[in-house]
């Protein structure tokens, strides 16, 4: 009897806080189906929380006739697919020579990495426009040459994210908890420390692949400030600028705004999905771990 009152209480509590977290995203999907004056009346009753009054998809087109959306998403997933690319790359790479290697300066460097989270990113936007806005960059316009600066394309909003401090730690940590025979047996039938980490200790490493690719796609899809400071033209400007769209002389658009930020979220919730399932999976087949 004990464990089921414990269960249910279980239960029950993670009920309640699911519900507690669901309510922004239901009053943000119900908010986008409705107009404007319903929406704001609405507002502080249970009604936005539910598909009453004049429902329609009215508010998603008007996002799409006002901004240039799937460039926007397109733009987005580009950037961000390619830094959580590469970003494990350099990242489990740096992470698998912190964690298995020995060279002199290994907790020094290690040091460095890590005291780059003391500073928020609005302390270095502004160096770091400076470094970008000065840095030599290779270009194939017209023929190849070197031209200064990485300003208003791709780049600018890749390059600076790639390597990042959690990711190397989270790589580190996973790569300590394989047991140390993996390598010494590799060495002995001579194998590198590149053929290791390609053959043996990534692909151990999925929950923390996984859980890397998360928590870089979602700061990249977010990404506000430094677009604003390096992109002026919509060729290149990824979803969240788009906000800046709805913003109007005589008012806010507020149900477009709301249908906007649904279509923001519906990727996130796929990706969180699907690496949920991956965790899972990853889990359940990883090899001998320490």
């Amino acid at each position: 009897m004990k464990l089921n009152i414990g269960r249910f209480a279980s239960y029950f509590g993670a009920i309640v806080f699911t519900v507690i977290f669901a309510f922004p995203l239901v009053f943000m999907v119900m908010s986008s189906l409705k107009p404007d004056f319903n929406l704001l009346q609405d507002v502080g009753t249970m009604r936005s929380f539910l598909p009453v009054g004049p429902i329609s998809f009215d508010n998603y087109v008007g996002v799409y006739d006002r901004i240039p959306l799937l460039r926007f998403i397109f733009n987005s997933l580009l950037v961000s697919t390619i830094t959580v690319v590469l970003g494990l790359f350099v990242n489990s790479m740096l992470g698998f020579a912190l964690a298995r290697m020995e060279f002199r300066g290994k907790n020094f460097v290690f040091a460095v990495i890590i005291s780059t989270l003391i500073l928020p990113f609005e302390v270095l936007a502004i160096p770091l426009l400076y470094l970008m806005v000065k840095a030599p960059w290779i270009s194939f316009n017209g023929g190849f040459h070197i031209t200064q600066g990485i300003f208003n394309n791709y780049q600018v909003q890749i390059l600076p994210f790639i390597a990042n401090a959690v990711s190397v730690f989270l790589f580190m940590q996973y790569f300590k908890s394989l047991p140390k025979e993996l390598d010494e047996a590799a060495l002995v039938d001579g194998a590198s420390w590149f053929m290791i980490y390609r053959k043996i200790a990534m692909p151990l490493a999925g929950p923390a692949i996984g859980t890397v690719s998360v928590l870089t796609f979602l700061p990249m899809w977010n990404s506000y400030i430094w677009p604003v400071m390096t992109v002026q033209d919509e060729e290149f400007r990824p979803i969240m600028i788009g906000l800046q769209y709805f913003y109007v002389n005589f008012g806010t658009a507020w149900g477009q705004i709301m249908a906007y930020l649904t279509i923001l979220t519906i990727p996130v919730v796929i990706l969180f999905l699907s690496m949920q399932r991956f965790f899972v999976n990853s889990i359940a087949t990883t090899g001998i771990k320490g």
